[in-house]
């Protein structure tokens, strides 16, 4: 148990860099508002099917395979922009520039007549976003030095509040100016939300961390070994410190059993959740509740409810370890599912609704600061960007390929028996969870050794 106190655990809170972490929270959430939720209700509204719906979530594949170019973000830098914001501000600024564009795109496109152009700007969006996610989860472990390892989870924190903020919070306002103006119309709104957002690049500083120093010193060792100084030399020496050292590095750090262990657990720990989450506005829809209900519940309710939780979730991470915070979420999410099995079966009661909310708050604030957290621990400073990517992909390729196919579950294995469904997505965290415990004391051990870098 850490000997942490209550008032110096909220004290973080009043660090200026958290503040920044919060604000980089609601642009990587955001993306999710402009391409997932508010999409699935455009095309739900134009009477598109649900298995439709279901395949057009395969653009968030981006936020999967971001790794592959996450070493560019970790060693390229921008022209005029590196000089101007630095390496990691100056990659989530042209993103975010990136996503708005193709916002204001939508905002003037007819989804039937122009589907394909439609997909092509979420794409756009996905991957800016997945990009600016690349850059703004190497801002969070670059800010904090590893003295200050016991602020990671309060860092974990204002990364899932922020993050929930802008894809519930402000992804209610859509769905309550849904009931009066267009889909189209309500794009354009959200074309101001985002450069609302672009402000918090100017506003937060650039990390000072010694990651150039390091790779110059790996690249130095490579040319040695080579013997040689010509520009293919120089070459070689950057592609193997850009795109082999970092996979080299987690394997030596966690031993290769362990880490493929890591790497198994991170893939299926949130399977059922992304199953659910996929559909569960077409869920709505379709039980009965308006899109002023959805907005109120399931977008304000939950974001509420997930930034309190997130604080109780991180105190808890705090005093007593990440693992033991991911075996509870996991348990939690399993009861989250079952909830919404209940309403599938009760029909569109109100207070019902509002229970589901609560527990499913509970459970995606919990989940979120101790998978945040658990990933943080497991990154090299020196290639925090490819680190931190390469393990959050593994989590989102559950979370958008295979949900891609949750509509076909519901429509053509399950004959849309929906209770029947989110039962199934409630077993689906069970392997995680084996995983969990069979590497538990190699990871009580890792936890340890990071806390003692304090």
């Amino acid at each position: 148990m850490s000997n942490v106190s209550l008032r110096q655990y909220f004290g973080y809170f009043k660090d200026k860099r958290l503040i920044n972490i919060f604000v980089f929270g609601l642009a990587s959430g955001f993306p999710w508002v402009l391409a997932s939720s508010v999409m699935s209700a455009w095309l739900k509204d134009e009477n598109l099917s649900r298995s439709t719906i279901g395949l057009f979530g395969i653009v968030f594949a981006c936020y999967t395979v971001n790794f592959l170019w996450s070493p560019l973000v970790d060693r390229i830098k921008l022209p005029v922009l590196y000089g101007w914001l630095g390496q990691r501000r100056s990659w989530i600024f042209i993103t975010q520039i990136i996503i708005l564009c193709a916002t204001l795109v939508m905002s003037q496109l007819e989804i039937k007549e122009q589907l394909w152009l439609v997909a092509a700007c979420c794409f756009a969006i996905t991957l800016a976003g997945a990009t600016q996610d690349i850059a703004i989860d190497a801002f969070r472990i670059d800010t904090l030095s590893e003295q200050e390892n016991h602020k990671t989870t309060a860092a974990a924190t204002m990364a899932t509040s922020g993050w929930w903020s802008g894809y519930a919070l402000l992804g209610a306002l859509p769905f309550y100016f849904a009931d009066y103006i267009s889909w189209p119309s309500v794009y354009l709104i959200l074309a101001g939300v985002m450069v609302a957002l672009m402000v918090g690049v100017l506003w937060a500083d650039e990390p000072k961390t010694n990651r150039e120093q390091i790779q110059l010193e790996h690249e130095q060792a490579y040319l040695a070994r080579l013997q040689n100084n010509n520009n293919f030399a120089k070459l070689a020496a950057w592609l193997m410190v850009t795109l082999v050292d970092p996979i080299k590095a987690f394997f030596i750090r966690n031993g290769v059993k362990t880490a493929l262990a890591l790497l198994a657990f991170i893939f299926f720990f949130k399977v059922g959740e992304a199953f659910l989450g996929r559909m569960s506005i077409v869920f709505y829809k379709e039980i009965g509740f308006s899109n002023s209900q959805i907005a109120t519940y399931s977008k304000l309710g939950t974001g509420l409810i997930t930034i309190v939780f997130a604080f109780l979730g991180s105190l808890f991470n705090t005093r007593y370890g990440i693992v033991k915070g991911l075996f509870i979420s996991g348990i939690a999410m399993a009861a989250s599912n079952l909830m919404f099995s209940i309403i599938a079966i009760q029909g569109p009661k109100e207070w019902l609704y509002g229970i589901a909310i609560v527990v499913d708050g509970f459970t995606q604030a919990w989940s979120l600061v101790a998978m945040v957290a658990f990933i943080s621990m497991l990154c090299d400073r020196a290639f925090s960007a490819t680190h931190y990517a390469l393990l959050a992909s593994l989590g989102n390729l559950s979370r958008t390929l295979l949900s891609s196919y949750s509509g076909v579950v519901i429509d053509d294995w399950l004959d849309g028996d929906w209770a029947l469904f989110f039962a199934v997505t409630a077993l689906m965290v069970i392997p995680s969870l084996v995983v969990l415990w069979l590497i538990r004391k190699r990871l009580y051990q890792l936890e340890a050794s990071y806390k003692q870098a304090k």
